[in-house]
């Protein structure tokens, strides 16, 4: 049987590290009777299954939008250096980039080809260009930059073209040569229509914006991949950073110890982990300690469906 730990005691034993250092990973609780404060201790971070496959998924990955588009210079490629080491040692994989994104997928390519760790992370990224040919070129050039023989998930990026790629991606699939197919929004009113076509054709994925304050997805949309059998990806957790000026200078509420929650950004995406449609949740950064810090809500408690809505109701009211 495992072992279950007091919040205190758990402390204890890593020595007085907070959670969002330690990288030994406790079990996922969605939706769950967990009593408050106290976790499993478990082998790996904490995982969802991918629906059409029966994969495992760590619940927490990185974004690379902005962050990692830049050039060759060390000073540059350093910090993002660590942050996907850190990311590995801390039990993420997956990591999430575009060819709209700049220099990104090439940035990925080369850096988690120098950590001689690329065989250790989940590589997503999209096509974003109308035409078949064209995009058939665009996600060959995106294999390159990645450096990857195969893709793990190929996206069709804010719905442009969809038909058209669907039908490519289909046969990637088929193939080998991708091993999951999706499709992304980054606006809540794109939601009708990636609901119509998550429930009509077969999908492996969708990203979607979703947040504390941002819940529209929980109208239809999140129900509608989780009985579908879709894995979601959730994309601007913080807003573009907005939630993090609505708290400033604010404490956490005393009862987020009860949730192993250590900072605001782990209170954030513990709000998105807790529903149970969510598979994983990629917020960017290029700053190895914020890293750290977000793949902290990977461990330990996760609210049930009361304290998600508790969790809600209170930064409302700030």
């Amino acid at each position: 049987m495992t072992p279950r730990f007091s919040r205190r005691k758990a402390l204890q034993l890593m020595g007085g590290l907070s959670l969002g250092a330690w990288t030994a990973p406790v079990a996922l609780r969605a939706f769950a009777a967990t009593p408050p404060g106290s976790f499993e201790v478990e082998a790996t971070m904490n995982t969802r299954l991918i629906p059409s496959s029966g994969e495992r998924l760590p619940v927490v990955g990185l974004g690379s939008w902005i962050q990692f588009d830049v050039g060759t210079a060390e000073a540059e490629r350093q910090p993002l250096r660590e942050v996907l080491q850190r990311m590995v040692d801390q039990g993420g994989t997956v990591i999430d980039s575009s060819p709209m994104y700049g220099k990104s997928e090439a940035v990925i390519g080369d850096l988690t080809t120098e950590l001689g760790r690329a065989d250790r992370f989940f590589y997503a990224t999209k096509v974003w260009t109308t035409g078949q040919q064209a995009g058939i070129a665009q996600m060959e050039e995106s294999f390159r930059k990645m450096q990857r023989q195969t893709m793990d998930l190929m996206q069709i990026h804010n719905l442009v073209d969809w038909q058209t790629h669907l039908k490519t991606l289909r046969d990637w699939k088929a193939a080998g040569k991708i091993r999951y197919l999706g499709i992304t929004h980054y606006t809540t009113s794109a939601f009708p229509q990636l609901e119509r076509i998550l429930t009509s054709e077969s999908i492996d994925f969708v990203q979607l914006p979703y947040s504390i304050r941002v819940r529209a997805a929980e109208q239809r949309l999140l129900s509608a991949a989780k009985d579908r059998g879709v894995a979601v990806l959730v994309n601007e957790p913080y807003e573009s950073g907005s939630l993090f000026r609505a708290v400033k200078g604010k404490p956490l509420p005393d009862w987020a110890g009860d949730y192993d929650i250590a900072s605001w950004g782990q209170f954030f995406l513990k709000f998105i982990l807790s529903h149970p449609a969510v598979t994983c949740v990629i917020p960017g950064t290029s700053d190895p300690a914020h890293l750290v810090d977000n793949m902290g809500a990977g461990y330990g408690t996760l609210p049930d469906e009361a304290g998600h809505h508790r969790m809600a109701a209170y930064v409302a009211k700030l």
